[in-house]
């Protein structure tokens, strides 16, 4: 089977959105881009400030229990501590997910040259990424809640991903990752119900994810049409899989047992929750609208997309 080269994806070669870009012209303008807007938490952040009585710490309508008959029965301390839970097992979930990415970056960049504009806006993302794992731990504990950890299941999981994956898979799940919860986030950080130090910090991430998403996204349509035909299918099977895994790890379940909630009934209410639901698919349909032009979508791996409950 032949694989196309890169002079050939250059080459005029396009896909359903048009002609691919240029690797090294994108890197260089998001390398540029890193260089004008990139940000120091530590010293962006007010962590000293203390935390607003009566706001959120996390937007209501994002809160997983919302609208549902558990929360209609919580008080509205209740449902703003849960919030403080929420966001933090959210911040957890960060971290696992950003290890992952960045382990997935060094593979990528193994075996291409270190000068290129392309490896070095890699390394550029990876600095993010630390940045922002130290960033959310830091939340975390300025919170006064638990870390929340990723089952032990997922955690292998996790392992298994990014030993096996292919380059391709490697960013469908990045994406994955990555615009689910910046969408979130986007409602967030000019929300004045909010805290301000959440905001803050959803602020951050969301300028510099916005470039680790330009640059995912234009190697992803690159992969999709250079990388051998079992490569791509096997991308849409396991970032179908990645799909299920990442659905149900959105929200720890022990943060409802640790604001005195029932952690059976919290699921329950949660799985069957519509605004739930619709609140997901949203913060996917941006992807999956992506995914779906480029081929990723097709064939078991969008059946595995729909029984995850992030396609419609």
């Amino acid at each position: 089977m032949t694989t196309l080269t890169e002079a050939d994806a250059l080459d005029g070669l396009r896909d359903a959105l048009g002609l691919l870009k240029d690797r090294e012209q994108v890197a260089q303008r998001l390398l540029e881009s890193s260089a004008k807007h990139s940000f120091d938490p530590d010293k962006e952040l007010d962590w000293d400030a203390p935390f607003e009585e009566g706001k959120w710490f996390w937007p209501p309508e994002l809160v997983s229990l919302y609208d549902t008959p558990m929360w209609k029965r919580m008080s509205e301390e209740q449902r703003i501590l849960l919030s403080r839970h929420e966001a933090a097992a959210l911040a957890s979930l960060g971290i696992w997910f950003e290890i992952i990415l960045m382990q997935l970056l060094v593979r990528h960049i193994y075996d291409k040259s270190a000068t290129s504009a392309h490896v070095r806006y890699a390394l550029t993302e990876i600095e993010d990424e630390c940045r922002h794992s130290k960033m959310f731990a830091r939340l975390i504990t300025h919170g006064g809640t638990p870390w929340y950890p990723v089952s032990r299941v997922h955690q292998h999981l996790g392992r298994l991903f990014k030993t096996i994956s292919t380059t391709p898979g490697s960013f469908t799940a990045t994406l994955l990752g990555e615009e689910v919860l910046d969408w979130m986030q986007r409602l967030t950080f000019p929300d004045e119900r909010v805290q301000p130090l959440i905001r803050g910090v959803t602020r951050i991430h969301v300028v510099e994810e916005a470039r680790h998403v330009r640059y995912a996204r234009e190697e992803l349509r690159r992969q999709m049409v250079t990388a051998p035909k079992w490569s791509q299918e096997f991308t849409r099977i396991t970032s179908g899989e990645f799909a299920r895994v990442f659905s149900v790890a959105f929200v720890n379940p022990d943060v409802y047992t640790n604001v005195g909630l029932d952690r059976r009934e919290a699921l329950a209410q949660v799985k069957a929750s519509g605004h739930r639901r619709d609140v997901m698919q949203q913060g996917s349909k941006r992807l999956t609208d992506f995914l779906d032009d480029i081929g990723v979508l097709r064939g078991v791996g969008r059946k595995l997309w729909k029984s995850s409950g992030l396609l419609a």
